[in-house]
């Protein structure tokens, strides 16, 4: 992770390298389109370089007489899904694609106690707890645990209306940010699209950065702030 020093960021400033007006519906941070919500006040950018990786950036919006965004945080080593970028109504379930286009950041998961430091609405994962990918289930796309029943979670992982188990990827989802990607649950377009710590390579269509990168997301995304994220080329 790089951060970025206050007198880097004034000459980036200065420059108008960093800076994209406020007060727009869409607005382009990083070189990604990104479409705001009322109130929106905290970005993740993701941009495709090449191959599965991204750089990925933290912005937010200044305070002051002239309102502009401005980027807190950066890596280079963010990853995208093995299938590539997809439009967000070409996307099928388990074609491994990343979907492009502005999603809401409405909550987060992972392995750890709940830290005092995070905002978010948080789920600590337990056993049992799955990601439903049952496109049969009136749970698709939801966190559902196994003993609530309303999903098939016995199926393998190579059955196409297989689910997520949440603690069969530690690593990945220590720290996991929920995306709004698909909350209208529309069957077989796909579930589970987080943004979460790296792994060894490309995601089956997550977003994913190095773990210091997703602690200081943790710490910093807050609710009150409507974060989005935007994935774009």
């Amino acid at each position: 992770m790089r951060l970025l020093t206050v007198p880097a960021l004034a000459v980036l400033l200065l420059s108008g390298l960093l800076a994209a007006p406020a007060g727009a519906a869409t607005v382009r941070l990083g070189g990604v389109p990104v479409r705001l919500e009322a109130g929106t006040t905290q970005v993740v950018t993701v941009h495709r370089t090449r191959g599965h990786h991204a750089r990925v950036s933290l912005w937010v919006l200044s305070r002051g007489p002239e309102r502009r965004w401005v980027r807190r945080a950066s890596t280079a080593d963010g990853r995208i899904g093995y299938g590539g970028l997809s439009r967000e109504g070409e996307r099928r379930q388990g074609d491994g694609t990343t979907p492009l286009g502005t999603y809401d950041l409405p909550s987060a998961f992972g392995t750890h106690p709940r830290s005092a430091a995070w905002d978010l609405p948080y789920h600590r994962i337990r056993k049992g707890d799955y990601w439903v990918g049952d496109n049969a289930s009136p749970y698709y796309n939801q966190l559902r645990h196994r003993s609530r029943g309303g999903f098939r979670w016995w199926l393998p992982a190579s059955h196409e209306d297989a689910s997520e188990r949440l603690l069969d990827y530690r690593r990945q989802y220590e720290y996991a940010l929920v995306t709004g990607f698909n909350a209208e649950q529309v069957r077989r377009r796909g579930f589970a699209i987080f943004l979460h710590v790296n792994g060894r390579g490309a995601t089956a269509g997550c977003v994913s950065v190095p773990r210091s990168f997703m602690r200081m997301l943790m710490a910093r995304l807050d609710p009150e702030r409507r974060p989005v994220i935007a994935i774009g080329r």
